[in-house]
C-alpha cells in the first residue's frame, strides 16, 4: 500500500483548524496553585522574587482559595511560615500549627477545593534541613529513621486537620510505607499520597526559599535529594514508592526533567504529577520584564510543555494566571 505525500501545513491554516487537530490540552483543573502561609490576621505579603505570589495569613488564604474556586482552581498546596522554629521542627507535628489551623480555615470557606499539605520539617526547622539533624564523623546528617517518624506524624497531624492529600517531600528513605501505615492506623485510610518521588537538588529552587524563608542554615541538601545528572534513579525512587503506598508519584523540577517525566509516562499508568516550581516560573517573568521575550506565551508553552511530556497534573505559581486567561479566551 502506498500514501500519498503528506503535507502537515494544510492543517495549521486556522487558529480553529489548529486548535481541532491539537494533540495536547491544558485545563484548569488540571493544576495545583501552591499557598504560603504565616500568622497573623489581614497579612498579604508580596514575594519579591515569585511575581504575583504573597505570604497569607490564615484568613487571606481562605479568601484566596474561595477566590481561585471561582475560577475553576480545584486544588492548592500549603507552605507555612511558622512563629518559630527549633531543631526538630517542632510545629510540623502541632495540630495547631499554622498549616493545619489554614487547612481548616480553606475546608470551611471552600469545602469543594482540593488542599494537598506538603509533609516536610524544612520549615519548620532552624537549621532549615528537611529532618532531625545528627552528629557523623563527617559532620552534621539528617538521621532518616528518627525523621520519618516526625513526617508520620505530620502526615496524621495534616489529615486529622481536613488534607485531602498528604505530599512528603522530604526525600526520606521509607517515608511513604511510614506515612501510609500511620494514616491507615488512624483511620485516614481513605487519603491518597501524592510522593515527591524524583525530587532534585535542583538550583531552580531560589524563589521559594525566600517564600518560605527556609534555605538551610548551612550545608545544602545533595545528601538527600537526587543528583540532577541522574535519569535511571528515578526509577527507582518512584518504584520504591510506589511499592510502599503512594497513589501519586511526582517529578520536581518540571522542565529541566521533561525527559523524566517522559520515561515515567512511558513506564508507568499511575498518575504522575510534576512540579512547575519557583525558578522555573520565576525566570519567565524576569525575562518578559527586560522585554526578551512575551511572558503569557512562555507562561503557556512552558506548561504546554509539561502537559505534552506525560503530567497528569502540574503544580505551578501560573494556574491562577493560567485561569483568568482561560475565563478572557
Amino acid at each position: 500500500m502506498s500514501f500519498p505525500i503528506r503535507r502537515p501545513r494544510r492543517l495549521r491554516g486556522s487558529p480553529a483548524l489548529r486548535s481541532m487537530v491539537r494533540e495536547t490540552r491544558l485545563s484548569v483543573d488540571q493544576l495545583v496553585q501552591p499557598l504560603f502561609v504565616r500568622p497573623g490576621q489581614g497579612i498579604e505579603n508580596p514575594i519579591e522574587s515569585l511575581h504575583g505570589q504573597s505570604q497569607l495569613s490564615v484568613d487571606r488564604a481562605a479568601e484566596k482559595a474561595v477566590e481561585l474556586a471561582e475560577l475553576g482552581v480545584r486544588s492548592v498546596i500549603l507552605f507555612g511560615i511558622p512563629e518559630s522554629k527549633d531543631d526538630q521542627g517542632s510545629e510540623a507535628t502541632d495540630a495547631d500549627g499554622i498549616v493545619p489551623t489554614a487547612v481548616r480555615a480553606i475546608k470551611k470557606a471552600c469545602p469543594e477545593m482540593i488542599v494537598i499539605g506538603d509533609v516536610c520539617l524544612c520549615e519548620f526547622t532552624d537549621h532549615g534541613h528537611c529532618g532531625v539533624l545528627h552528629e557523623t564523623r563527617d559532620g552534621l546528617s539528617v538521621d532518616n529513621d528518627e525523621t520519618i517518624d516526625l513526617l508520620a506524624d505530620e502526615a496524621v497531624v495534616l489529615a486529622d486537620a481536613g488534607c485531602d492529600i498528604v505530599a512528603p517531600s522530604a526525600m526520606a528513605d521509607g517515608q511513604v510505607d511510614a506515612i501510609r501505615c500511620a494514616l491507615d492506623d488512624h483511620k485516614f485510610d481513605q487519603v491518597p499520597i501524592l510522593a515527591y518521588s524524583a525530587k532534585y537538588a535542583s538550583a531552580f529552587y531560589g524563589p521559594f526559599r525566600d517564600a518560605a524563608e527556609n534555605a538551610p542554615a548551612s550545608g545544602d541538601r545533595r545528601g538527600y535529594q537526587m543528583d540532577p545528572a541522574n535519569g535511571r534513579e528515578a526509577f527507582i525512587e518512584c518504584e520504591l514508592d510506589l511499592e510502599e503506598g503512594a497513589d501519586i508519584i511526582m517529578v520536581k523540577p518540571a522542565l529541566s526533567y521533561l525527559d523524566v517525566i517522559a520515561r515515567l509516562r512511558d513506564d508507568t499508568d499511575v498518575p504522575i504529577a510534576a512540579y512547575h516550581v519557583s525558578g522555573e516560573y520565576a525566570m519567565v517573568h524576569a525575562a518578559a520584564d527586560r522585554g526578551w521575550l512575551d511572558r503569557d506565551a512562555a507562561m503557556l508553552e512552558s506548561l504546554i510543555s509539561i502537559r505534552r511530556a506525560g503530567a497528569d497534573m502540574i503544580i505551578t505559581y501560573a494556574a491562577e494566571w493560567y485561569a483568568r486567561q482561560s475565563l478572557n479566551r
